[in-house]
């Protein structure tokens, strides 16, 4: 592991390490100071201990995909990153791939434990203005020619000052263009079904309707506080048995697919929802749900459109509500 006052020479210019804050199996996050006086930034770098480890193919899948979110983000011109997070500087260090990203405070799944914890929990028109935003934040993948695959609070910032979102993490984009199959991408908790399971020959066929499931998979969980069993089941059998997973699942089921949105489960939702709005959220949560991506919504703009009728409907926040942890 690299050690905190370490320097990194980018394009743009040098970063000091000053703590790790982030990490997977993958890569590394680290808050680091930048030249000249400017705001700290968050320093993505890929996980050498594990890239050592790692054979051939998969060392040259982690660097591509670390290229490919540069490229996406150095492709957004600067009045389409409102709701994606900026890309400050990039290059490479001892020959991988370094992100320097735009620093903010904390990400969706930990501002919501915070919030529940104090007794703050998002009402339903929060919900609302999160799922816009991350609707406009997917257009805009969708709309440079990516699909995004890994939706999920880890991967969502919160500007706790401005109450805006930003999605980060793009190393799972697969191309729209291409429109081909490819191999296993995501976080299984969050996917659609044709994320999780594989076509016959073996490969995943996603789209941006699969983005617009797990849009559907994070509503149900703003508004309701827990996750869909879908998204635990898929979540369990990837941890037992990683991509076999998915067979095993089918197996538990009769070889039949598990609703990803039971009825006891919408009846939960819409007694979660203002009573003069419940029919427009339901009706867009089971769109987003539909098992076939056929089912979902065309657009992002079919999407606006829903939540904008369920917006209609809702009450206002209440006066401070929304900036309590600004």
């Amino acid at each position: 592991m690299l050690p905190s006052d370490n320097v990194i020479a980018l394009e743009r210019g040098h970063y000091r390490l000053r703590a790790q804050i982030g990490g997977s199996v993958y890569g590394t996050v680290w808050r680091a100071a930048a030249p000249a006086g400017r705001p700290d930034v968050a320093l993505k770098l890929v996980n050498e201990a594990q890239m050592a480890l790692a054979q051939p193919d998969l060392r040259e899948r982690w660097i591509a995909s670390a290229c490919n979110e540069i490229a996406f983000l150095r492709a957004l011109a600067p009045w389409d990153s409102h709701h994606i997070v900026r890309l400050v500087d990039s290059g490479w260090h001892a020959g991988l791939p370094v992100l320097a990203l735009e620093l903010l405070p904390t990400d969706l799944g930990r501002h919501l434990a915070r919030r529940r914890a104090a007794g703050l929990a998002p009402d339903f028109r929060q919900a609302l203005d999160w799922i816009g935003q991350l609707n406009q934040a997917l257009a805009k993948v969708h709309q440079y020619g990516w699909r995004y695959l890994d939706l999920k609070p880890a991967n969502i910032l919160v500007d706790t000052a401005t109450g805006t979102l930003r999605l980060t993490d793009f190393g799972t984009n697969r191309q729209l263009a291409k429109g081909d199959a490819h191999s296993y991408a995501g976080t299984a908790q969050w996917q659609a079904p044709e994320q999780f399971f594989p076509a016959a020959h073996g490969a995943y066929a996603t789209g941006r309707h699969s983005d617009y499931f797990a849009l559907g998979a994070l509503f149900y969980f703003l508004v309701t506080a827990a996750p869909l069993r879908w998204s635990i089941a898929c979540g369990q059998a990837f941890r037992e048995h990683q991509t076999d997973g998915a067979r095993h699942l089918l197996a538990a089921h009769a070889g039949s697919l598990p609703p990803p949105l039971a009825p006891d489960e919408a009846a939960r939702f819409a007694a979660a929802v203002p009573p003069i709005a419940r029919a427009a959220a339901v009706t867009l949560l089971e769109t987003l749900l539909a098992a076939e991506p056929r089912g979902r919504p065309a657009s992002a703009l079919a999407i606006s459109r829903m939540l904008g009728r369920a917006a209609v409907a809702a009450p206002a926040v209440r006066a401070g509500e929304a900036q309590a942890f600004a």
